[in-house]
């Protein structure tokens, strides 16, 4: 089947320290939840883990507010885009393929200089990525592929560096006991757990930008050249709030002809709850009965606030109901569509 476009599979895979408790997951771009592995260009899978966790899923819905561990390939890095992530939340993994030329290498001093904490993958001792060890705070050690005599003869030059080893792909108890003996102290690998998938839906630009409209029309500062510089720049909103105002059920005795007539004439609060639910009805990505039963109860909450002495704030009580749903219409968490709109 065809992955849906607003459909993200991002996969995580726990890290452990040595009481075997998670202490962060490492994060992995996928296809589509049934791929087991990205077989397609590390740029790519790194831009696509490096957005989704900035805007697509967020890092606490991917590691439970844990340490996320994100792969970096050469142009990911040198774009610099990982310093948009929270210094405390995350860990950045050099990925094995990246020389390190002296824009790299400066952009690690960069890092590391911001707090940013540096993880080297796959090291190999005696590769160029030696270079990198002023810079790192982990080493990854492929346990798998490296011969156990080798990890032996290295791991104590790098812990006298006071870096922090990290035995990956640990894949039965010997190996972990093995890598416990030589000093890694954070382990990860299919003898703890295998990658899970883990899909949500992505909101389209479009749908960020009634958001971004809905949370503009609501704020409660809002003043009329405000509200009419806002509605005068989405053609259908106007078109909508003119033929509203104009028709009978108004009853007014003259035609309005603009928005800023209409803001006077209506009212500031009746003409910013009409355009904050017809904008909420565009968003909706499910039946037709689920807006309805928003603007049931949006006006529910406002009859209910009136009833409670709060006739003054009933646009915000209004706001409520509408957005009672909106985790439904969104098919995205609420904390998250939530999280910029001016909600008591």
């Amino acid at each position: 089947m065809a992955v849906p476009a607003n459909r993200i599979h991002v996969a995580r895979q726990p890290i452990l320290d040595e009481r075997q408790q998670v202490t962060g997951y490492e994060l992995l771009y996928r296809d589509g939840a049934a791929q087991h592995a990205y077989t397609g260009g590390t740029t790519q899978a790194s831009a696509r883990v490096l957005s989704e966790a900035l805007v697509g899923m967020g890092l606490e819905t991917l590691t439970d507010g844990r340490r996320a561990f994100l792969n970096l390939s050469h142009d990911v890095l040198l774009s610099d885009a990982s310093s948009l992530l929270d210094t405390k939340a995350v860990v950045l993994e050099i990925l094995e393929d990246v020389t390190a030329s002296p824009e790299v290498v400066a952009m690690c001093r960069s890092l590391r200089r911001r707090g940013y904490q540096v993880a080297l993958d796959d090291f190999v001792p005696g590769s160029e990525a030696e270079a990198l060890l002023p810079f790192a705070d982990i080493v990854k050690l492929d346990v798998l592929s490296l011969a156990p005599e080798v990890v032996a003869a290295h791991a104590p030059r790098l812990l006298a560096r006071g870096l922090t080893l990290l035995a990956e792909k640990v894949e039965t108890p010997d190996m972990l006991a093995s890598a416990t003996a030589l000093g890694c102290t954070l382990f990860q690998g299919y003898y703890f757990c295998r990658p899970h998938t883990m899909a949500v839906r992505t909101l389209s630009a479009s749908q960020i930008t009634q958001l971004r409209l809905l949370a503009a029309l609501m704020k409660p500062t809002a003043s009329i050249p405000q509200i009419e510089d806002l509605l005068k720049h989405d053609a259908s909103l106007t078109y909508r709030v003119l033929r509203c105002v104009n028709s009978a059920g108004f009853g007014l005795r003259r035609e309005i002809h603009s928005i800023r007539e209409a803001l006077v004439f209506v009212g500031l609060d009746q003409v910013r709850k009409w355009t904050s639910l017809w904008t909420l009805t565009g968003l909706n990505r499910g039946p037709s009965e689920l807006a309805t039963m928003t603007v049931l109860r949006a006006r529910t909450c406002e009859r209910l606030g009136q009833a409670l002495g709060h006739a003054d704030d009933g646009a915000s009580y209004f706001l409520l109901g509408l957005c009672s749903l909106l985790d439904v219409l969104l098919q995205h968490p609420m904390a998250q569509v939530i999280a910029d709109l001016p909600l008591g």
